[in-house]
């Protein structure tokens, strides 16, 4: 995985056989922490979530000499969770599946989009092309939706570890609200 700056991606990563990665309320806030220690100094989080076995962060990469810097920090957060979570949980081995992905969905400057380097992508739920321009908003928008369309809540506002809650001032902040804004990017709900 090799992230540049100014580029967008999807990051995401699950837990290894499809098992959980949080076992309790607290270990949610433990990982939200290691995402503001080891991303946040990196790259600008548009929008995150974190599900019982996996987890989703969009995020803008924000320096070109930290990028090293930034895919060397993805690790060693994963790698001292699973430490935690592995003494916590008096188990042993690998939490998350090997390889963490780093889908690109876009470039920008700041505030609006370079469109370059396209790839084509699908939509995550329905397998279906999406049009260029609307990478970023139907990413945000499944990481966003990931807990309805899981069964887990019935609105995106019940679920506790998303960022959507920080957007609407329900939760600590680690997005940047202003590029969100200046991207256009907004949440829309489905119902479960």
């Amino acid at each position: 995985m090799i992230l540049e700056q100014g580029n967008v991606y999807h990051v995401y990563n699950q837990g290894n056989n499809r098992g959980l990665i949080f076992f309790r309320r607290e270990n949610y806030h433990y990982f939200l922490n290691k995402i503001a220690v080891h991303i946040v100094p990196y790259a600008d989080v548009l929008a995150w979530c974190l599900m019982p076995n996996h987890f989703h962060l969009m995020i803008a990469v924000q320096k070109m000499n930290e990028s090293y810097q930034l895919n060397n920090s993805i690790a060693v957060m994963l790698r001292s969770y699973t430490r935690a979570i592995n003494i916590q949980e008096k188990r042993t081995g690998a939490l998350f599946r090997e390889g963490t992905k780093a889908e690109f969905l876009d470039s920008i400057e700041r505030g609006k989009l370079r469109q370059s380097k396209r790839v084509t992508w699908s939509h995550p739920l329905t397998g279906d092309a999406v049009p260029e321009e609307e990478y970023l908003q139907t990413c945000f928008n499944y990481i966003m939706n990931n807990p309805v369309k899981a069964g887990l809540v019935k609105r995106i506002s019940d679920w506790e570890f998303s960022s959507f809650r920080e957007d609407h001032r329900l939760h600590n902040v680690i997005v940047n609200k202003k590029l969100i804004r200046e991207l256009g990017l907004a949440a829309t709900p489905v119902t479960g």
